[in-house]
């Protein structure tokens, strides 16, 4: 699904060197390669406050702790992701409210967060889903009218501009009051281990939250809020400092390559592809995935790995029918959107070394399936 070693090879000296100053210095932790990642990514975002941490989910949970939420307080976020998204909320006890999405961009659905809004409610968190931004400007028009947090999940969409109705640009994850993401080695920023980061504009949760990722302290041994062990190691921004100026040339490539597939499947009467504006660019494609709609998802996914094709599905079970989430709460009827995708999805090789040989045989095998 990701070609991470030919990634490698074309940047292994620049990767190379940066993990050897971190090895020269043994600077292992908190060192100069994690600052100048943070101030080299607050820069690239335009945004106040890079806090970096262990991975993506402790971004999310740390996130959420910073906002000083309460047990029983409600958070709203889409019923149609990968768990670490509830699985935070609740951790925090606080109480998740699962919402369906939309069917086009397979986003969290404004109309659902509109109706699952109580007074209880809290705050909402938007999952940029396989790469596209989620409509922001109706999430923050929501949330100001009910004075909710918004937590943006970014683990899947760095890089990605949302656009607003007066023109302007933001980049995923610097829009809400905070957000979090993941460097996962198979995500468009990705280092070759565990790691992830929360973004904010506000000074007041940014100074917090960089106490909670480290056991709480500002000064060693005063322990001034409750706190985690929640660091990113210096290799490992070592690595992403070297990838991250090649990021809109990764996202490019991504984008050429979704282009290239949905032209392939342009009509199908049943393949319905990713639609790809050309002048927009509010989806990155860390997912390239296609709904299948005859009811053969399945034999589909069968065929691809016959003939050595990587194919996956994102996500098979929604969170609503997970054991560990189920709530006498959820009625099926309230998930029309989650249900059908669960059984149409199917997520092609996308990365950013594909070539037009490699799509070209990828296109051709699924689209003999239907022959």
């Amino acid at each position: 699904m990701v070609d991470l070693k030919s990634q490698y090879e074309k940047i292994k000296a620049t990767v190379d060197a940066s993990i050897q100053e971190v090895l020269d210095t043994t600077t292992y932790i908190n060192g100069p390669k994690v600052h100048e990642f943070q101030k080299n990514l607050e820069q690239y975002l335009d945004v106040k406050h890079v806090i970096p941490c262990a991975n993506g989910t402790d971004a999310l949970q740390i996130a959420m702790m910073g906002l000083d939420l309460k047990p029983g307080d409600e958070v709203i976020t889409a019923d149609f992701t990968f768990a670490a998204t509830v699985e935070v909320i609740a951790l925090l006890q606080l109480t998740p409210v699962l919402v369906d999405v939309d069917l086009v961009n397979m986003n969290i659905s404004i109309d659902a967060i509109k109706k699952a809004i109580t007074p209880k409610t809290k705050a909402i968190v938007p999952v940029h889903l396989f790469g596209r931004a989620a409509n922001m400007e109706a999430i923050m028009r929501i949330a100001n009218e009910h004075n909710l947090y918004v937590i943006e999940d970014n683990a899947q969409a760095i890089g990605a501009n949302c656009k607003f109705s007066d023109g302007t640009k933001k980049k995923a994850g610097t829009i809400g009051h905070v957000a979090s993401t993941s460097f996962f080695p198979s995500k468009n920023l990705g280092c070759y281990g565990d790691g992830g980061a929360i973004f904010t504009n506000d000074d007041e949760l940014a100074h917090k939250i960089r106490g909670i990722v480290n056991h709480g302290m500002y000064v060693r041994y005063h322990h001034d809020v409750v706190g985690v062990n929640s660091r990113l190691d210096s290799i490992q921004a070592a690595v992403l400092d070297a990838k991250l100026p090649l990021l809109d040339q990764y996202s490019q490539a991504r984008q050429d390559a979704a282009r290239k597939y949905s032209k392939a499947f342009e009509g199908h009467a049943n393949i319905v592809a990713p639609t790809i504006c050309d002048i927009c660019d509010c989806h990155v494609f860390h997912q390239y995935t296609l709904r299948i709609t005859n009811g053969k998802r399945d034999q589909l996914m069968e065929h691809l790995q016959n003939k050595g094709i990587p194919c996956a599905i994102y996500y098979p079970i929604p969170l609503h029918s997970q054991k560990a989430y189920v709530d006498s709460r959820y009625k099926e009827e309230d998930f029309p959107v989650t249900n059908q995708l669960v059984k149409e999805v199917i997520s092609l090789p996308m990365h950013t070394e594909l070539d037009n040989e490699q799509i070209e045989f990828i296109t051709n095998s699924v689209l003999e399936f239907f022959e």
